[in-house]
């Protein structure tokens, strides 16, 4: 999708009655007809759409404000309730569950602002997984190479913006799931402030974790989706002398070279001061694991004693071994939880800014069940958190950002990580990164650009 494509033009365009949102949704529902190879939408809402867009367009011609997102397709992970439709999370079991009687608040306040829904996206299900490989309702597929993963565990949202059939989607993120698939399809992804953005009419995972956040392809959209999705009014947080360091120790290895060196090209460009260390990190993963499993665990554990055939197989593994954790190792991950927080926090004390790799390589192929980095083999799922893990559990606002990359190169991602509340200093370091050249999304594949 080209900036002509992006949210802010879209808004621009429809508020200005230049096009109208009528005709902007039926282009995009029908591209996504002809060209999702990706098998990123799950639903396709068209009498849902066509009803949001004619209330901008009759709001339009009153002459009334239609809102900041005029008109802007957007697509909804398939864990957010969406008034009339079953809320599955990826789950068959679900797919027969009563449909949601209204929307979740983020999708109203989407609406409000005149933003035009327009599908749900696949999944990993109940979100446990970061590749969105699904035994119910298949694979999401990168759109930058249709025999790679896309990424999870919001892939499908992810897939769609990164081929360019929609500007916005949003995701859930509890231990990466927004940062993963934004890295490896190229584009921006954000996960805010936990408790910045309502999770209420969302699929619940792991409480302590669990952040809803959004892709999109241009910079310029950063700032509006987040300020609609939380209430607030768009901001910008000046850039000039940030202090900024690169995180050393578990986030400086096991990552591709080319990784390393965009983080350097941009540490560079900020006058980045020494790295900074934090010294629990690879202590916060593995409780990130213990967290998330046993939470996950016993949320489900109801549903597994009543019929655990009916989950995906590699999920209802993870929920198992999640169920039989002891409340002690449980108890000790929630300390080691609290002490990586209180080090991120100090680093942000003296820091504006952090910056590590958002996943450790680019996208893997799909028959790939392992690869090889610095001599390294790591799974080619579960590795693909490695970096993101941790930080999730800081509850911090981290967006990662698309190195600019070389034509037909793979995309790869940066995490840009501030204080809480400070979503607005990176935005505006991200716009200043795409004016350096250091930044910049994956060209959307010609096949999804196609008439």
């Amino acid at each position: 999708m080209s900036d002509a494509g992006s949210a802010t033009v879209i808004a621009a365009d429809v508020r200005a009655a230049r096009r109208s949102a009528h005709a902007v949704a039926i282009e995009t529902l029908d591209r996504i007809v002809r060209h999702d190879r990706l098998n990123a939408a799950t639903r396709l809402l068209r009498q849902r759409a066509l009803a949001d867009a004619a209330r901008v367009d009759a709001a339009v011609a009153a002459g009334r404000d239609p809102g900041p997102l005029a008109g802007v397709p957007f697509a909804v992970k398939d864990l957010f309730d969406v008034a009339g439709e079953p809320t599955t999370a990826g789950a068959r079991q679900l797919a027969t569950a009563p449909a949601a009687t209204c929307d979740a608040p983020v999708v109203a306040r989407l609406c409000a602002a005149g933003a035009v829904l327009v599908a749900t996206t696949n999944m990993d299900e109940f979100a446990y997984g970061f590749s969105t490989e699904n035994a119910h309702f298949g694979i999401t597929r990168n759109p930058h190479d249709l025999d790679r993963l896309a990424g999870g565990s919001s892939g499908g949202s992810a897939a769609l913006v990164g081929a360019g059939l929609v500007p916005l989607a949003l995701g859930s993120d509890t231990n990466g799931s927004i940062r993963v698939p934004a890295s490896l399809c190229g584009i921006y992804g954000l996960r805010p402030t936990f408790g910045a953005v309502p999770v209420d009419g969302v699929y619940p995972f792991v409480e302590r974790l669990d952040t809803v956040g959004y892709f999109v392809r241009s910079v310029q959209d950063l700032a509006i989706a987040h300020a609609v999705m939380a209430g607030t009014v768009p901001a910008s947080d000046p850039i000039e002398r940030i202090r900024v360091a690169v995180l050393g120790g578990w986030f400086a290895t096991r990552a591709d070279a080319a990784i390393f060196a965009g983080i350097d090209r941009i540490a560079r460009h900020l006058r980045a001061g020494p790295a900074v260390v934090l010294p629990s990190a690879a202590a916060a993963r593995s409780a990130g694991f213990v967290l998330t499993g046993a939470e996950g665990g016993h949320r489900h554990l109801p549903a597994l004693r009543r019929d655990a055939m009916a989950f995906d197989p590699v999920t209802r593994d993870r929920l198992i071994a999640g169920a039989l954790q002891p409340v002690a190792a449980v108890r000790e991950a929630e300390a080691v939880a609290d002490r990586f927080a209180g080090e991120v926090a100090d680093a942000l004390a003296g820091h504006d800014l952090l910056l590590a790799p958002a996943t450790p390589m680019a996208a893997p192929r799909t028959d790939a069940t392992t690869v090889v980095i610095d001599g390294e083999t790591l799974s080619a799922r579960v590795d693909l958190g490695l970096h993101t893990q941790p930080l999730s559990i800081a509850g911090v606002p981290i967006l990662s950002v698309p190195l600019r990359q070389r034509d037909g190169a793979m995309p790869i991602g940066v995490q840009l990580i501030a204080a809480r509340g400070r979503e607005a200093l990176l935005f505006d370091t991200a716009a200043a990164l795409v004016a350096a050249g250091l930044v910049a999304c994956t060209p959307a594949p010609r096949w999804a650009q196609a008439a």
